[in-house]
Parts: C-alpha cells; structure tokens; sequence
C-alpha cells in the first residue's frame, strides 16, 4: 500500500491526463511535490505504465470486413460509426490519444533521470531504462499508424502524422512530425532498447515487461510495415534462432498461442480486446471462408454461426490470460513476407510451412504443402498475407496489415445499404481525435 501511495503522489506531481484547459499539449496540472528516487519505485511506475490499458487496435479490427458489430443497442451506439468509417465518431467511442502520451510522458521520465535512480544494481536499473525506451518507441508506432499515413504508401514518408514526445516540457505545444521522422526515432528507441535491456526472458506472471527477445521482435514488425525487407528477415530470423517454438494443435494438451503462458509468448504486454469490444465483435461470413478445410483454428476462433449469420469470437475472453503483444507464429510470418518480396522464395516457403504444419491436420497440410510449393513469388506473397489474417486474427493486427499493404476496397451491408470504403481511401488513416485537436490547434496543421 504504501509503494501505491508513493506513485500516486508522483502521478499527480508528474501529471494526470485530466482535461483542464489549452494551456498545454498533454493539460497537465503538477500539483504534488514528490518524485520517486529508488529502483522499485521507478519500477511501480513502470508497472503502471505497462498496466494502462489500450485496446485501440481492437477497434481497429472493426474497421476491416472480418469484424461485424453485433445486433445490440449499446454495442451498436457505441461501436456503429468505428465499423463505418464515419471520422471522428460524432457518437460513441473515440479512439485513444491522451494514454499513449502519458505512457510516453512516463517513460521519458525515467529515461531523464535514469542517473539519479537509487538502490538499485546497475544491470536492473539498466534493463528498467531500456523498457522505458522501448515503450515511448512503442507508444509512437502504434500512434503512427493509427494516425499516420502507411508508411509503404508512396509518398507517405513526408507526410505529417502525430507529435513526437522526447521531453517532459509541459508547456510545449508540439506540431505534428512526419512519418519518417516518427519512424527514425522509434528504430533510435529501440537500439537504446537493445544497449540497456539485459533480461532475456521473465518468469511467466511478469512477461509483460519487455526482454531482448521483444526488442528483435519489434525491430521486425517495425521495417516489415516500413517495407524494408532485408532488416526485418534478418531481425526475425535472429529472434526465431533463440526462440522457434510453436504451439501444435494436433497436440491434445497445445495451449492456445496468444496467452500469456503460451510457449509461443514473448511479450504479454496489451490486452488488445476488452470485455466491450469482444462482446461487440462478431466475425462475417467472409472472414471465416478465409479458412480452408483442416484448418484447426478456425473452431478455436470461432464459433457456430449465430441467428444473426455471424459467428462469436472464442479466440479471446477478454482477460488478462489473452495479453499479447508478440510471439514466435507472427516472427515466423514476417520471416516468410520478407524472404519472399527479396525473392528467397524457398526460405519463405520454409517458413510458411513450418507453421501450417503446426495448425491444419496432417492430411490438409500436405495438400497445403504442395500448393505453397508450386506458388510463384506474387501467389506466394498472396498465400502468406492470408495466413497472417488467419493467424492473427483478432490481436490487432489486421487493420494496420491491410493499411502497409494492399488498402483494398471494402463494402460492408446495413439494412440493404452499402457502405464502400474505397481502395486507397483516405479513412484508412484515422483523424486525430476531436479532444486532442481542440487542446492543442497546432496538430490540425
């Protein structure tokens, strides 16, 4: 209790997001006098940190043509204008800004002040810094690309996006930065992720903190969604040489990948889906087409078809047993997408295939295995962006999957009324929400 009272004291010191007035980027009222001095109090901030919750990319998910919302008032008052791509949702749920900042606000503060941490080893206060660096690099990747154009895009790059947060100045009213300034200091980030952070793995129960392991990973996942395929297959291939384990389920007792005890877990970080937004999300009919027979995710995603022709999601219940922010299936995705655009087709066929094995029955692989065998390298590319839809499904990764890639036109039908979100369309970036232009005008610019 008291290591709590500690860090609210500091909370209100360093800042609350509480919406006051526009005298500054983030309305931050310091109003206490104490700051934390010691390892484990830096580390319940850091604990804080990593327990806000932010299900952004879970809304997302309804952006795309696998998630319906289901036939309900609240749900559909709540959720309706997200799934049609109305901007700045005039009713409902507004997607997250203020939390990514105050993660980040954080997190800068422990990297100023990493010289005056106390009581602590080095190797332990340096591991805290190297989280601290990695979760402001995180924060702004996420916003990227909720808020940035794709970076793939041609001409993207130069485009404005969000603020890029490296201070703890509160008076400072930031412009937006470019997207290829948002991107360079994330890799910045993660390389003084990788000079501090020394764990390589934590006991199940504290695997939601950030390990060397999570670094290559989001290296990975950051130059496969900037297209730069060389870094990202030789960043998943080296994760993938310490840590290639997956879940088989032709195994009896496999436990599904996306838990936090999994042996396929790196990081449990996000909760990408909350009781709300399960109970909302429905998967359509196309969607579950996407599965071919043997497939043996497909009844443990999914289930039975409902009166409403959609079908409840069962990958997930919500929980924190569902936290996961990266394991070893995705590393071996992003190995196959990037071997194949560099033309190695036989190390992305390779790849692929080690995971089918593990997820169709022994008869449907073998088809499968013949098929990815016979696949040019377009097909191929084609095969292994669906089996990441498949894969993936419902951890947040499809929107920002479709967005770096193809944007491909989707329609969606409400009450006998189409709704078109057109290929390349400009809704496949979100605008800044209404709450944060109005606290600070300059990111309207």
């Amino acid at each position: 209790m008291n290591k709590i009272q500690k860090l609210y004291i500091f909370f209100m010191f360093a800042g609350s997001l509480i919406i006051t007035s526009c005298s500054n980027f983030l309305d931050i009222q310091p109003t206490g006098k104490v700051i934390p001095n010691t390892l484990e109090e830096y580390r319940a901030l850091m604990t804080t940190v990593y327990s806000n919750g932010l299900i952004d990319r879970s809304l997302c998910d309804m952006r795309t043509g696998d998630i319906t919302i289901r036939n309900d008032e609240f749900d559909q008052s709540t959720y309706r204008d997200i799934e049609r791509w109305v901007a700045n949702n005039p009713s409902g749920t507004e997607f997250g800004w203020s939390s990514y900042y105050e993660n980040i606000y954080y997190a800068n503060a422990i990297i100023n002040k990493q010289n005056d941490i106390t009581e602590g080893s080095k190797g332990d206060i340096d591991q805290l810094v190297g989280e601290a660096y990695f979760m402001r690099g995180y924060m702004h990747f996420i916003l990227v690309n909720l808020f940035g154009q794709p970076y793939t895009k041609e001409g993207a790059p130069e485009t404005k996006a969000i603020p890029l947060k490296l201070t703890l100045d509160l008076e400072e009213l930031p412009t937006r930065n470019t997207v290829e300034q948002i991107y360079t200091s994330i890799l910045s980030d993660i390389e003084n992720a990788r000079k501090f952070i020394n764990r390589t793995e934590w006991e199940t129960g504290y695997n939601y903190r950030f390990t060397t392991l999570a670094v290559d990973a989001f290296e990975s996942r950051v130059c496969l969604y900037k297209g730069d395929w060389k870094t990202a297959y030789d960043t998943a291939e080296r994760l993938l040489a310490q840590k290639s384990a997956l879940e088989d389920y032709n195994s009896p007792d496999f436990k599904m990948p996306n838990l936090y005890e999994s042996i396929e877990s790196i990081t449990a970080y996000e909760n990408i889906y909350n009781n709300s937004t399960l109970k909302a999300s429905q998967a359509t009919e196309a969607f579950v087409q996407m599965f071919q027979e043997g497939d043996l995710r497909l009844a443990k995603y999914i289930d039975v078809v409902n009166a409403d022709g959609n079908y409840p999601i069962i990958k997930n219940d919500g929980t924190s047993k569902y936290k996961c922010s990266f394991r070893t299936s995705e590393l071996y995705l992003n190995a196959a997408e990037a071997a194949a655009h560099l033309n190695k087709l036989p190390e992305a066929r390779n790849r692929l295939l080690q995971l089918m094995e593990k997820r169709y029955t022994p008869t449907a692989f073998e088809h499968k295995e013949t098929e990815v065998n016979n696949m040019n390298q377009a097909d191929l590319i084609t095969e292994i962006l669906n089996e990441r839809a498949r894969e993936l499904a419902f951890e947040g990764h499809r929107w920002f999957d479709l967005r770096r890639t193809t944007r491909p036109e989707i329609k969606k039908v409400f009450n006998e009324q189409t709704i078109i979100l057109q290929q390349d369309d400009v809704r496949y970036t979100i605008q800044i929400p209404l709450s944060a232009t109005s606290a600070n005008p300059n990111l309207m610019d």
